[in-house]
């Protein structure tokens, strides 16, 4: 087997992002996943993209807002690459405003969206209503409607990406853990990973987040995505409602759901009565990476030359991946990246 330039480990979003951008400029990649393609979290049912709150703004912000505008663009390339559907489409969210101070607040956030979204788009307060059956009870009656959000299904996401890494020549071996030859590596190994770096600096850089969602059987229609009361509710183009997720820092197993699912799918229920009556196609679970400062891990590996880390990114992988994977072929392939500081191993160590 001849050697790569890059080997890639795990075959959830990051590592796949990271060995498409590799790909598209040039380089020999191959990834290894010990399992299956999105065979972890990133295989799991929710796919919500959305974004940080438009005020305050920071690099970290800045950086999603980059991977948010490009989906579009980035996902149809996928699928013109791999003939398969990755389920994306920029559908909006509706949040529902509680309070008084949640109006005035979210008003106060359309003049931070104007400027740090760059008009490209929109965050508005408006009145509940305009999906009929398609909001959550809004005790004001106002909700923010933002156009920046965006909603993938997550298994199939993966799948085309590995579609597109097949038809840009890059290799991809499932079912093994050793790498074969290369001048780089970049360890993208989910929460698994994280207690490896944890092991390796004698110190917690993250850990395993378990979260339980669901599928139901409910053609919604193009609407926007539901997000508040700690739930999320995501209408995907197959005729298929995802609903999630629980947060769970102590589990036992992770792939098992329990009473706890049973429970959000109640509150989605009352939160959102179209759901009533939808039969339940899947029961999901499955352990998330979270990293010490709840942001994405990316950078060098220190003290190991030639090899690099892209994890984390808890509740928001799939909506930085694509930026993910293009600051990691940079800093590969030409030792440096616009990454925030906040997001390296060490950082992850303070």
């Amino acid at each position: 087997m001849a050697m790569a330039e890059i080997e890639v480990f795990g075959g959830g979003i990051f590592g796949l992002s990271v060995a498409y951008a590799c790909l598209r400029r040039g380089v020999s990649v191959r990834l290894i996943e010990k399992r299956q393609i999105g065979a972890g979290a990133s295989g799991g049912v929710v796919g919500a993209l959305f974004p940080h709150m438009p005020d305050n703004w920071n690099d970290k912000k800045e950086f999603q807002f980059q991977s948010l505008i490009r989906g579009a663009e980035y996902w149809r390339e996928v699928e013109r690459l791999s003939g398969l559907a990755s389920g994306y489409r920029t559908a909006g969210r509706l949040v529902a405003l509680m309070d008084v101070r949640e109006v005035a607040l979210a008003r106060m956030r359309e003049i931070s969206a104007r400027e740090h979204w760059q008009g490209l788009a929109d965050w508005r307060v408006q009145k509940a209503g305009q999906y009929p059956g398609w909001e959550m009870t809004s005790p004001t009656g106002f909700v923010v409607h933002d156009t920046l959000s965006a909603l993938i299904a997550p298994a199939a996401a993966c799948h085309a990406l590995a579609g597109a890494i097949r038809a840009l020549g890059g290799e991809i071996v499932e079912g093994e853990t050793e790498g074969r030859g290369a001048t780089a590596s970049v360890y993208c190994t989910g929460y698994e990973g994280l207690a490896d770096l944890s092991s390796a600096f004698g110190a917690e850089v993250g850990k395993g987040i378990k979260g339980q969602a669901l599928t139901l059987g409910l053609d919604a229609g193009e609407v926007p995505q539901i997000y508040g009361d700690g739930l999320l509710i995501i209408p995907h183009v197959d005729g298929t409602v995802a609903v999630g997720s629980t947060s769970e820092v102590d589990w036992s197993s992770p792939d098992q759901t329990d009473d706890l699912l049973d429970a959000l799918h109640e509150r989605a229920i009352t939160a959102c009565p179209a759901l009533r009556g939808a039969s339940v196609l899947r029961r999901w679970a499955g352990i998330r990476p979270r990293g010490a400062r709840r942001a994405p891990i990316l950078g060098a590996w220190p003290g190991r030359e030639g090899v690099f880390v892209a994890n984390g990114g808890f509740k928001i992988g799939f909506g930085v991946a694509i930026m993910a994977g293009e600051v990691m072929a940079d800093l590969i392939l030409n030792g440096a990246a616009d990454i925030p500081d906040s997001f390296s191993v060490a950082a992850n160590l303070a």
